[in-house]
Order: C-alpha cells, then sequence, then structure tokens
C-alpha cells in the first residue's frame, strides 16, 4: 500500500493557532488551539503533536510544514526587537527622523511620530560618497570605519544595519563595511546591507527598510530555530517553509537571512487562498475581509490575481498600503499583498470614552485572558461577548464545543462597562456594538479599494477568519456589496492558503531612466541578469531548472510623479506594449492617462517561481467533507436579535450541507467547527459545487 504524503500548514493569529494537514490523496485534517504568545511555538508543537496522534500519522510522511506568523509584525509594533546600530554616510544620519513630509491625519497638526527603530546615539556616520550611476567620488576612509565600530562595540547591539547613499549603483563600500564588521563585532552580531535587502531609490524608504531587517533579524532568527527544534522534538524533520509579505514561501534559513520578508506573513496566507479558489469559480473579482480575534484585513483579487504593491508601512495603528494615508509607520519597501489591516477582531475590547461614546478596539483581549465568555479572567467586554449575548455563537458549540463560554459574564460585564452609560437595553447596545465594529471594518476595505481608485459594488466580499462569517453581511450592507462569499472552515481558511502557495524569490534592481530613452537591448540585458540571480537561487535551494517559471515586472510612473505602479512585462514585450499596459493600469488606479507626460521606468522586478508540487485538486479537496454526507441534519433554533429594537427572532441554527440542495432564507445561524456565518434577514444563502456559502442580498 502506498504511504500517503502530507503538507502541514500552521497559521498564527492574535487568539488562536490554526492547523491544517493535507494528504496527497486529497485528506484534509485540522484543528484550532489557544495561541501561546509568549511562545508561538509551543502552540504549533502541542496542537501538531496532537493531531498527529489523534491520526496516527508517521510524523516521517509530513514532507513539508508552510508557517503563517506575525511574529515579525508584533515584534515591530510591539518595540520589542533587537538593540540595532546604523551605519550611513556622512550627512545622512538624521534621515530616519527626517523622513518624507507626511502625517496620516491631515488636519491634525498635533500628530506624533512614532519613533525611529534606532535611536540618534546608535545611528553613525562614515566618511565616504558613491554618484548615482556607480562612480566612486569620495574613497571609503577604513580608519574612520574601524573607529565606528569600536565605538559601536560600547553599545552592546545585537544587530546592524548599513545604509550608504546610492549603494544601489555600487555596492562595494557597504560590502566593505560588512566584511569589517564581521571581523570586529561579535560573531553573533546580525549585519544586514540596504543593497541586498532593497538595491533601490529612495533613500528613507531604503534606509527604512534595512532598518526593519536589521531591527528583527535576531527575534526571527531564534523564533524559527526554535520552531524547528520544536517540529523534530516531535518527529517532523520536514524542511520549513514561511509564507512571505508577497504570497510566496521561503525556507526558513533565507528567510532569516532576509526576515523584513515576512513582516507581513500572516494576512497574505488567506489572500492566495481566496484567489485560488476565484480562478476556479465565476466571481473572479473579490474583496476578501479576514477577521480573527485580533484584526480585521481587507484585499482585493482582480480576474483571479492577487494585487501586491511596494508601498507599505508598519506600526501605526492600521498597517496598510496607500498612497493617500501615509508617515504613520515605518516605510518597508517591499513587495507585500495589498492588505490593509486594522485592530478589530473578536477580542476587541469595547469601552465607553468620557464623552460617551462607545469604541472597539484598536486594543484587543488575545488570547489570555480573552473576551469575558471565555472565563480565564478577563474583566472588559469584547466584540465576542457582543455576538453571544445577541444569539449569534452558541456558548456550547465554539471549536465543536471542546472550548465551553460563560455567557452569563458576557452579559454582566457588557452591562456593567457599557450599557449602563446608556439608555437603551443590552441587545440594542450589544447590536450598535456590531455595527460600529463593521464601520471600523470598512477603513480596511476602503483602504485596498477606494483609493485604489475600485468600486467596492463592483466586487463580491469574500469573508473567512473565526469571527468575519459573523459580521460579513452587515460589511457587505454598509458597503452595498450584494454577494458574500464564505469559503469551507472559514476559520482556518488561512492556513489552508498557505497549503496554495508557490516557493517564490523576488530580485529587484533600480533602473531609472525615461521609457523613450532606453535601448530595449539594454533593458533585455538587465532583466536577464536578475533573472539568473533568481534561478540561481532556486538552483541551489534543489529546484529542478524545468520547475522555475519567470515573472518579469516594471515600476513605472508619469514623470514628476511620487509613486509607481508594478506592470507585468513579457519577454517578447516592445516599449510600446509596455507603455500601453503602463496607461491602462494608471487610468484604472486614478481615473485618468495621459499622452503628453513622460514616462519613467524606476526599477525592475524579476520573480523565480516554482509551482506548488502537489497540484491540489480544488474540487476533491473541497468537497471531501461534505460529499460523504449530503444529508440534512436535524434542524435546531436558538434566539438571535438582528437589531432595529425588533424582537428576538427564533433562528435556525443549520449546518453547511443542510443548504445543499437549496439555497435558504435568512435569519440562519450556520454553525461550524471553525466558524459560525451569520444570515442576517434579507439575505439567502446557498452553496456552489466548491461547498462556498453563497450569499445574496435580496431586499
Amino acid at each position: 500500500m502506498k504511504n500517503i504524503k502530507y503538507r502541514v500548514g500552521v497559521d498564527i493569529g492574535g487568539t488562536f493557532t490554526d492547523i491544517v494537514i493535507y494528504g496527497d490523496d486529497a485528506s484534509v485534517y485540522t484543528k484550532k488551539i489557544s495561541s501561546t504568545p509568549d511562545d508561538y511555538g509551543i502552540a504549533i508543537a502541542t496542537g501538531l503533536s496532537d493531531l498527529i496522534n489523534d491520526l496516527n500519522i508517521d510524523p516521517s510522511l509530513i514532507e513539508l510544514v508552510v508557517h503563517g506568523t506575525t511574529v515579525a509584525t508584533n515584534t515591530i509594533i510591539e518595540e520589542k526587537g533587537a538593540k540595532t546600530a546604523l551605519i550611513t554616510t556622512l550627512g545622512f544620519r538624521d534621515i530616519l527622523e527626517f523622513r518624507r513630509i507626511r502625517i496620516p491625519e491631515l488636519y491634525n497638526i498635533f500628530h506624533k511620530k512614532i519613533p525611529p527603530l534606532v535611536p540618534r546615539r546608535l545611528r553613525f556616520e562614515v566618511e565616504e560618497r558613491i554618484g548615482p550611476n556607480g562612480q566612486v567620488k569620495t574613497a571609503l576612509d577604513e580608519r574612520n570605519i574601524y573607529n565606528v565600530l569600536e565605538r559601536i562595540k560600547k553599545f552592546d547591539v545585537e544587530s546592524l544595519a548599513i545604509c550608504l547613499l546610492h549603494s544601489y549603483a555600487n555596492p562595494t563600500h557597504e560590502q566593505r563595511i560588512a566584511e569589517i564588521s564581521k571581523a570586529v563585532l561579535p560573531e553573533d552580531t546580525f549585519i544586514t546591507c540596504s543593497s541586498e535587502v532593497l538595491p533601490e531609490i529612495r533613500e528613507y524608504e531604503r534606509t527604512s527598510t534595512t532598518v526593519i531587517n536589521a531591527y528583527i533579524g535576531p527575534i526571527i532568527s531564534e523564533y524559527l530555530k526554535s520552531l524547528v527544534s520544536k517540529l523534530i522534538s516531535i518527529g517532523i524533520k520536514a524542511p520549513l517553509h514561511i509564507m512571505q509579505s508577497n504570497g510566496g514561501i521561503l525556507k526558513s534559513e533565507t528567510v532569516i537571512k532576509k526576515p523584513a520578508t515576512i513582516v507581513e506573513s500572516g494576512p497574505a496566507a488567506g489572500v492566495i487562498g481566496a484567489a485560488f479558489i476565484a480562478n476556479f469559480s465565476t466571481h473572479k473579482n473579490l474583496i476578501t475581509l479576514d477577521m480573527g480575534g485580533t484584526t480585521a484585513k481587507a484585499s482585493i483579487v482582480e480576474d483571479g490575481q492577487i494585487t501586491k504593491t511596494t508601498e507599505f508601512e508598519v506600526g501605526a495603528g492600521i498597517n496598510l498600503s496607500s498612497q493617500l494615508v501615509k508617515g504613520g509607520g515605518h516605510a518597508l519597501k517591499l513587495s507585500v499583498v495589498d492588505v490593509s489591516e486594522i485592530g478589530a477582531g473578536g477580542g476587541s475590547i469595547v469601552s465607553v470614552d468620557k464623552n460617551k461614546r462607545i469604541t472597539v478596539g484598536p486594543k484587543s483581549s488575545g488570547a489570555f485572558p480573552g473576551p469575558a465568555c471565555y472565563d480565564n479572567g478577563g474583566s472588559e467586554p469584547t466584540l465576542t461577548d457582543a455576538f453571544v449575548i445577541l444569539g449569534y455563537i452558541n456558548p456550547n458549540h465554539l471549536v465543536s464545543g471542546e472550548m465551553k463560554l460563560n455567557a452569563e459574564k458576557s452579559h454582566t460585564i457588557m452591562k456593567s462597562k457599557v450599557g449602563d452609560f446608556f439608555e437603551k437595553n443590552l441587545f440594542d447596545v450589544s447590536h450598535g456594538v456590531t455595527i460600529l465594529a463593521s464601520s471600523t471594518m470598512m477603513r480596511a476595505v476602503k483602504a485596498v479599494t477606494t483609493y485604489r481608485g475600485r468600486d467596492p459594488r463592483d466586487y463580491a466580499l469574500f469573508s473567512f477568519g473565526g469571527s468575519g462569517p459573523i459580521l460579513a453581511a452587515e460589511v457587505a450592507r454598509q458597503l452595498q456589496i450584494n454577494t458574500l462569499i464564505i469559503p469551507p472552515k472559514p476559520g482556518l481558511f488561512s492556513a489552508f492558503g498557505l497549503l496554495f502557495s508557490n516557493i517564490e524569490h523576488e530580485f529587484v534592481q533600480s533602473f531609472y531612466c525615461h521609457i523613450d530613452d532606453i535601448n530595449e537591448k539594454d533593458l533585455e540585458r538587465s532583466f536577464i541578469k536578475l533573472e539568473k540571480k533568481a534561478i540561481s537561487m532556486l538552483l541551489n535551494e534543489g529546484i529542478i531548472r524545468e520547475q522555475i517559471s519567470i515573472c518579469r515586472q516594471a515600476d513605472l510612473r508619469y514623470s514628476g510623479q511620487a509613486f509607481e505602479l508594478i506592470i507585468p512585462v513579457n519577454s517578447k514585450d516592445h516599449i510600446k506594449t509596455i507603455k500601453e499596459k503602463f496607461n491602462f493600469e494608471h487610468e484604472k488606479t486614478y481615473g485618468f492617462q495621459t499622452d503628453e507626460d513622460q514616462i519613467d521606468i524606476v526599477n525592475l522586478r524579476v520573480i523565480g517561481n516554482v509551482d506548488n508540487p502537489i497540484q491540489v485538486n480544488l474540487e476533491k479537496t473541497m468537497s471531501l467533507e461534505l460529499s460523504n454526507n449530503k444529508k440534512e441534519s436535524k434542524v435546531l433554533r436558538r434566539k438571535a436579535y438582528f437589531g432595529n429594537n425588533k424582537k428576538f427572532i427564533d433562528t435556525p441554527i443549520i449546518s453547511r450541507k443542510d443548504i445543499y440542495k437549496k439555497p435558504l432564507q435568512g435569519p440562519l445561524i450556520i454553525e461550524e467547527y471553525d466558524s459560525t456565518v451569520v444570515v442576517p434577514p434579507g439575505w439567502k444563502a446557498g452553496i456552489d459545487r466548491f461547498e462556498n456559502i453563497i450569499m445574496k442580498f435580496i431586499k
């Protein structure tokens, strides 16, 4: 009998850790376990070990573990990174302070920017100068380098970032400083050069990205090495791959060298899964809404393809990639899936300010103590407590009854901390909390749609996460979206997305010039040079050349603009074709194009891609559970409250398979192992051939 090979996807959230095991016979096994914030690897190893033992799986048959993590993001947000020093060109010590002349709140003159990750006392200048064309204008003074490094040693730094002016054009000075640093500084010092992390123009963004890489480097290295050790201890010796911010996966050893690539690792996985499903369905254009216990994340899928950007900021309350909202966080100019993230999740704390205004988030109760109803000592009301009060969540059903909830505590704490401030009953107050939370999530959706020149009404809302399907209909109503899609196992969907991802390496190089001045042979040579780097990297990882595909891109803008658009470039594209593609995308994003302004090429990009080796059969995988049991289950009922001073409605409680034969009209509550789907009055729910719940607004 043939041994079944397995792949594992592990996604960490602020409240739960989700685990999916996928067999090459299309078998799927899942587990949801509380996260362990002090050491996320503990929950991963414990949950995976329990699942392996329950299924009697031989750990040696697991051939790959793919992990999406928020450790990098949390390290920056919580300012718990390594003690980092910065070496830069004479005169550029304060570039992290100067940043760009932007603030996220236009009329807030009291806005205070978050402090740089490297304080001024740890920023050092060296005598050297390279011009924008790569020519050496001032030679590197090596005596100066040794003096600077001796000063750095006295601060006992853990990490060193090196970012010199115009090193994207000529990295020799950075490389020499790194070489000397390795000889002078302690052996375990993490050293990173901007020419290795981001060889692009724009001094602030390049410096900020390099500093982020250095700041999180030791923490990510320690975390991944510890996780590999824990996996080995439970018998798993398969390679560990990590989800990158751009949606590809990399070996953990590669990530340790360039950890800035995984800052948005967690949010990217669900978008990859949504794009995978979109390519097999009639809905090619999606807005994804991933709402877990701590945050809500939004992105868009167009024509079945994820949307990427290089304009991203992290550490400012809302992590987003928007040209219109800038200056709040630390610039990270690496390719990321275009995701906006906001602090609104099931664990978001509900409070009343001094002006008697209700707020939901961004503070969260996290995995511990969690919402009041978790009965782990939580003393603040949360969005999940509102769900319990309104009858949306069954206190005896969360994670199929493995986690019992204390509904009485939800009522008591919500009343004392929120309800007593208003002349309304507790149910109207709790319903108002859900409306407010949905409105907050709209900020995340607008950041990737309205701010990108897209009309949300042209998309279907694809909602997942443990809490997303509960509020999805209300978010859709506020955005005037008439179609909702809830995938199978929505609470574990990001972990599924990890399994759909491809191995991917991206290389970028500045190539700044007017497009009409380009010699097409020079352009081709530059692309080929980057392609060789990508292919070499993948070959060194044991990939066969025939499995590697190459994607070319270019960053273009009209002369004088501050932002570029990433345009796909085929190997046979002429300059005229590239210009036409840019003009089309510019009109799509900004509403206009022009033949009067010159077009600039700023950067060239090459992505080396290796297709998912398992070739997941979506139809077989997604429908496996329900295809074995289409019989209708016994319909239970529970009273639920849907607002507008209405009475509680006696609402059917069903499972996904109960809408297999025909769509049913709301109100309905669909309970699953990992999530709950709320179908309010005015909506109907059906199911497609891939077991996605399709909800339609009918009035």
